[in-house]
């Protein structure tokens, strides 16, 4: 397996594609999430506002890079053929996926971090200036505090569950357009249809089914008796999508030819 690791970070590192996309994605979550703290105000007491999840808004653009990303890792070999020099090297298909997934992981998880405490960074410093002060009642942005602290970590995490989410549904349907459209699909359009709909139990059931609303319910700091998931249970849920996608591609890739 080390072996192997190490020929699918290098893979991931010299093929020119992977890390710029996911540093892009780091860039477009810090970007939009401190354009968000930089326009959104307080003017009073009890504003109502989310402070740690405003700061973390860039998650929801900073996704769809990541999922590019984590698709072009399988469907970049299918395209080019290399995907059978990748199964003459190692023979045991599953040892692969398992390696390329778990690179995947562990560049996501190190860009998102970066990506998330630098949001964090620039909420600090932003949203004071908008009224999001000690008067207002709300304290600086801080690790220290518990919910700010899991917000963080959920957001992270969050992104690692998107990146494996897509992995998986690349390795099953092995066609980049159609993998991304599916993904983004779950993710963006999703959260519309229930948004549309009228029934309020069922649009509650809908949003804690969704990918996106209910896996950034982690992000959430106030109000959580309102949501309709809780923050953990919300990203249990994307979990479950992901290991769906993941078994699948992996039980697809084991009885389809390469």
């Amino acid at each position: 397996m080390r072996h192997t690791l190490h020929a699918e970070w290098t893979k991931l590192r010299a093929g020119g594609g992977t890390l710029p996309l996911l540093l892009l994605a780091a860039l477009l979550t810090v970007t939009a999430g401190a354009a968000t703290a930089a326009t959104v105000t307080c003017p009073a007491p009890g504003c109502g506002e989310d402070d740690v999840r405003l700061s973390l808004t860039g998650v929801i653009v900073g996704q769809a890079v990541v999922a590019i990303a984590a698709v072009l890792t399988v469907t970049a070999e299918y395209s080019t053929g290399m995907i059978h020099t990748t199964f003459t090297a190692v023979p045991r298909r599953l040892t692969a996926f398992t390696a390329k997934a778990a690179v995947l992981t562990a560049a996501v998880l190190t860009t998102g971090t970066l990506a998330v405490l630098t949001a964090l960074l620039a909420g600090r410093s932003l949203l004071p200036g908008n009224g999001f002060t000690t008067e207002n009642g709300y304290t600086p942005l801080s690790l220290g505090d518990e919910p700010t602290l899991r917000a963080a970590v959920g957001s992270v995490l969050y992104l690692a569950l998107i990146a494996l989410l897509s992995f998986g549904v690349a390795t099953t349907v092995r066609e980049g357009a159609t993998a991304i459209g599916i993904v983004l699909g779950l993710l963006y359009l999703f959260p519309v249809v229930a948004q549309v709909v009228n029934d309020p139990d069922l649009q509650r059931h809908l949003q804690q089914l969704a990918p996106m609303s209910a896996g950034l319910a982690v992000q959430s700091t106030t109000d959580l008796d309102h949501l309709p998931i809780s923050p953990w249970h919300g990203l249990a849920v994307l979990a479950a999508w992901t290991a769906t996608a993941l078994l699948t591609g992996g039980f697809l890739l084991r009885r389809r030819d390469a």
